[in-house]
C-alpha cells in the first residue's frame, strides 16, 4: 500500500550508506525530510537526489561525537512541530581491536554516537512521534544479535541500541507506535570500505549488501497497514564470506 502523503521523516547518518538509501527511498514516497548527517557536502548532495520527489527537505549538520545534538534537538522541535511520523537512526561509529587493548577512549566514543545519541534523540522526539502514532526504526547490526573477537566495544554498544528498541517497543505500543530493529550484515558503504582496509581484507562492495536493497525493505515494512508490525529484520549478503 502507498505511504501515507507528506509524512514527516527524520533520519541520522544520512549523508552516505543506509541512511542516505533510506532517504532517497522516503522522498519517492513523498515524504517530508529531515536529514541529519556529518559530512556537509555528501548532505547536500542527499538533499539534491530527494528534492525532486520531496515536498520539503531540511539538512542539519551535526557530529554526534561532539556536542552537536543539543543543537538538532532544538532546530528539530522548531521544525516539526506539527509532528514527526518516522525517526530512522542510521548514524554509527565503529572501532575494532582485542578487549585486553582496545582504548577505552574508542569504547567511550562508540558509546556516545551509537547509544547515547538515538537514546537522547528519541527521547526529545517522543511527543512528536505519539501525536502522529509514528515509528521509530533503529539499524542496528548483525553484530547486535551475536558477536565475533576484536569486537566487543562495537556489538556492545549495538547489543545495548537492542535493549532500548526492544524496551522502548514495550513502552510505547499502546500509544500506537511501531518500532523496527533493522540487523543488516556487511553492506556496501564508506565505513565498510574503511573496516575491510583495516582488517586487510579487498573491498569488493559488489559481493555484500546494496543500502538501497535495505531501505527498500525499511520503507516497505512502514508502509504496511496498522493492523501489523515488524519489529525485527535480520538481513545478510547472499554470497557468504
Amino acid at each position: 500500500m502507498p505511504m501515507q502523503a507528506s509524512q514527516t521523516a527524520v533520519v541520522t547518518g544520512a549523508s552516505s550508506g543506509i541512511g542516505a538509501a533510506i532517504a532517497i527511498c522516503l522522498a519517492k514516497e513523498g515524504a517530508n525530510l529531515h536529514l541529519i548527517g556529518r559530512h556537509s557536502a555528501a548532505l547536500q548532495s542527499v538533499a539534491q537526489q530527494a528534492k525532486p520527489d520531496s515536498p520539503s527537505v531540511f539538512t542539519y549538520l551535526a557530529d554526534f561525537e561532539r556536542d552537536d545534538l543539543e543543537k538538532v534537538k532544538e532546530e528539530l522541535a522548531r521544525n516539526c512541530r506539527n509532528g514527526v511520523d518516522i525517526l530512522v537512526h542510521s548514524a554509527g561509529t565503529i572501532s575494532t581491536g582485542p578487549m585486553a587493548t582496545a582504548p577505552l577512549a574508542d569504547f567511550d566514543r562508540q558509546h556516545r554516537v551509537n547509544v547515547r545519541a538515538p537514546y537522547a534523540l528519541t527521547q526529545s522526539l517522543l511527543p512528536l512521534l505519539r501525536k502522529q502514532r509514528g515509528a521509530v526504526v533503529f539499524i542496528n547490526s548483525s553484530v547486535g544479535l551475536t558477536t565475533r573477537a576484536n569486537i566487543s566495544q562495537y556489538s556492545a554498544t549495538k547489543h545495548a541500541l537492542k535493549a532500548m528498541a526492544d524496551s522502548l517497543r514495550a513502552e510505547v505500543n499502546a500509544d500506537g507506535l511501531r518500532v523496527l530493529s533493522v540487523y543488516p550484515g556487511r553492506t556496501a558503504s564508506p565505513q565498510q570500505a574503511a573496516i575491510h582496509q583495516v582488517e586487510g581484507k579487498t573491498y569488493s562492495p559488489e559481493r555484500l549488501l546494496q543500502p538501497g536493497d535495505i531501505a527498500r525493505i525499511v520503507v516497505d515494512a512502514l508502509k504496511l497497514d496498522r493492523t501489523a508490525e515488524v519489529t525485527d529484520i535480520n538481513i545478510r549478503p547472499l554470497q557468504k564470506t
